[in-house]
């Protein structure tokens, strides 16, 4: 895996503290516009089809219709998330970059035994996410995500930009101070399309074994992994 050594050397921790500042309260697609402006053709936006990842697809389109949009596909989503995936190419003729393990549901039930999910989830995201992430990330400089600092407190102190010694690349955080109603007013103004399970109390998304029901007044993310300790799947620190 990558190290902070490996970050981006033309621009340095203190310029990055800078561009964090300058962005901070700036509209996202100014965000997006120099990212673009920046990296080019070495940026891509990584996406789960969130109500944030729909939200910026819509505002990428707008701005650069080229560039990359990837997804992590782990064989595991519910079906309205790969229905949504095909509204999304439709609604905005482009193509998602699908990424993936090579190792089937099958041969990872022959290796570790079945439902590995439930039993080790973190090792099952590591092979069905963390590792294709790795490999995509590293054919890139900056890498976008969808995170909201107040979705959990693993992500209350990320920055619109910043330095992701994770996996040793710039990472670009556009809707970093938005609030869940920020997303839900432009996803409804400019019609964007979204995961109809988000209505049926579903308001954070995984993998469909990992993800259940939130109740009212439980947290937006408590559905996901429910009944253990884990919060994220490896793909943010």
């Amino acid at each position: 895996m990558p190290t902070a050594e490996g970050l981006d050397q033309e621009i340095s921790d203190a310029e990055i503290a800078t561009l964090a500042a300058r962005f901070e309260t700036a509209p996202p697609e100014d965000t997006l516009a120099w990212a673009i402006e920046e990296f080019g053709t070495e940026v891509a936006l990584a996406t789960g089809f969130g109500p944030e990842g729909c939200v910026l697809i819509d505002m990428l389109v707008r701005i650069s219709p080229q560039t990359r949009i990837f997804y992590l596909d782990t064989d595991l989503h519910f079906p309205e998330t790969y229905s949504l995936i095909q509204r999304l190419e439709i609604r905005y003729d482009i193509s998602f970059e699908r990424r993936a393990t090579k190792l089937s549901l099958a041969t990872q039930e022959q290796l570790f035994g079945s439902k590995l999910w439930e039993r080790e989830p973190d090792r099952c995201c590591q092979l069905r996410k963390v590792e294709p992430l790795v490999q995509t990330l590293s054919e890139l400089r900056a890498w976008i995500t969808a995170i909201r600092r107040d979705q959990s407190a693993a992500r209350s102190g990320a920055h619109v930009i910043e330095s992701d010694g994770k996996f040793g690349l710039i990472k670009i955080n556009p809707l970093v101070r938005w609030s869940s109603l920020d997303v839900w007013k432009h996803i409804f103004k400019h019609e964007v399309p979204y995961n109809p399970l988000h209505d049926q109390g579903y308001p954070s998304i995984g993998c469909a074994p990992c993800t259940t029901h939130v109740n009212p007044g439980e947290d937006q993310r408590s559905g996901r992994w429910r009944g253990t300790t884990k919060t994220e799947c490896g793909l943010h620190q």
